[in-house]
């Protein structure tokens, strides 16, 4: 063994003591119910995504490396798509996926401004964002409030002859009706883009969601079903769609030489494109106005250590869940999410709403939980069109809305959820049914 590599492993052994001493003692801690914080989410991590973080950090690559590629491969694997994308946020994914269908190399199926996307407005923002930021028109549906998921019924109304596109969420991780979406898509030639970011992990018929539609995404934010810090990514089967997304990716650019290679295709100086003089450099030709949306090598290595984890991650959220349903099911004041049928949940968080005439507001429970040291969180934007970014919107002309959308407002005034993670143990969420069915008690 070299200096160097000695010197190396002694720096990593310090790193498995460094989290011994500093980080397992925080996460062993006893819970003390009323004075520990019961988080919505947190991270779940040892030694191994620490270890892998240095050992990265040593290297000095920096930016997408070795562990990036290793990130995309075993995902790829773990969902059963040929192709994965690294990027630097689910936000990002969602823009990436969007901006794909933009490509004039489509054809008649590219996205142009003033066509128009389907979509929902209870959510987050970013599955809209891209539409609007393109200068297409989201055309909003209603939720149902069983699965609380998109409600299939009107995709129908929803249809026009500009429509190109459905771009929707799984809600907190419940695959929303994936049968008829997609067959609707299929039957009107449609893009579907799967906002996978609180959903992986999940299935439906069998299959991982993220993988019905022509673009999925995800999200490694640290709430969210593994983390790597910020991350996330986009993944495809379909080959064009591959090869537009790693040009939006990186730049841009048309050459697909990875980072510190040149002249993969071997021909770097003999090509023509546009009316640029014959044999430009091919690393600085751009067949698309992209971004640079790359990840950390260093923030990759985090993700492989997750993904080691991540089944056991997901098998743990769907025994939360069920302890929870099981706990607070005869409630009768609350609606509780149900799992969509077929569906096999990688659950994000546990939903609740008030029903019809109850004698108390989601807010006020809501401020109980918090003052009890529970965390909660509304389901995201409630509904987007209520928001100030919407003021300056002009309906029927920027976005279109099917119906007056009374269950998004349900979910908006009465929904709210609460953490399943996979680092919660039975005593916090004993804890919450407790404290939930206690206050529901005092206010008949």
């Amino acid at each position: 063994m070299t200096q160097q590599e000695a010197l190396k492993q002694e720096i990593l052994a310090k790193t498995k003591e460094y989290y011994e001493l500093v980080h397992k003692p925080v996460q062993n801690k006893e819970f003390v119910a009323g004075k520990s914080r019961v988080n919505y989410a947190g991270r779940v991590f040892d030694e191994k995504e620490m270890i892998n973080l240095v050992d990265s950090s040593l290297d000095f690559w920096l930016t997408y490396g070795e562990y990036s590629k290793t990130f995309e491969k075993k995902l790829a694997d773990f969902l059963g798509v040929r192709w994965t994308f690294l990027v630097n946020s689910g936000s990002s994914a969602n823009l990436l996926a969007f901006y794909a269908l933009t490509s004039p190399l489509l054809g008649e199926r590219q996205v142009k401004r003033g066509d128009e996307v389907i979509t929902v407005a209870a959510g987050f923002p970013t599955t809209v964002a891209p539409v609007v930021q393109y200068g297409a028109v989201p055309v909003f549906v209603d939720m149902e409030l069983t699965y609380f998921n998109i409600d299939v019924t009107q995709l129908e109304k929803a249809l026009s002859s500009k429509t190109k596109a459905v771009m929707i969420a799984h809600t907190l991780g419940n695959p929303f009706n994936l049968r008829a979406v997609k067959e609707f898509c299929d039957k009107n030639n449609l893009w579907l883009i799967e906002d996978n970011c609180d959903a992986l992990g999940s299935t439906y018929e069998g299959r991982a969601t993220g993988t019905w539609g022509d673009i999925g995404t995800s999200s490694f934010y640290p709430p969210h079903h593994m983390t790597m810090g910020e991350g996330g990514a986009t993944y495809t089967d379909n080959p064009l769609l591959k090869k537009i997304m790693l040009s939006m990716r990186d730049w841009g650019r048309d050459c697909w030489c990875e980072s510190g290679i040149d002249n993969t295709c071997g021909c770097r100086f003999s090509q023509s494109f546009g009316t640029l003089p014959k044999g430009y450099d091919h690393k600085y030709v751009y067949s698309h106005f992209g971004f640079n949306l790359k990840v950390s090598d260093m923030q990759a290595a985090v993700g492989v250590a997750q993904l080691e984890k991540f089944p056991a991650f997901v098998e743990k959220r769907k025994e939360n869940y069920k302890k929870l349903y099981n706990g607070l099911k005869d409630v009768e004041e609350l609606i509780l999410v149900e799992t969509q049928p077929k569906g096999d949940a990688s659950w994000f968080g546990f939903m609740m709403t008030l029903k019809e005439g109850v004698k108390f507001t989601r807010n006020e429970l809501v401020e109980h939980l918090e003052n009890a040291n529970i965390q909660t969180r509304n389901l995201f934007a409630g509904n987007m069109l209520r928001h100030p970014m919407f003021d300056s919107m002009i309906e029927g002309i920027d976005y279109r809305v099917i119906s007056d959308l009374p269950n998004t407002d349900k979910i908006m005034n009465d929904s709210f959820w609460v953490g399943l993670y996979p680092g919660m143990g039975d005593e916090p969420i004993r804890y919450m049914i407790d404290t939930i069915k206690h206050y529901i008690a005092d206010k008949r």
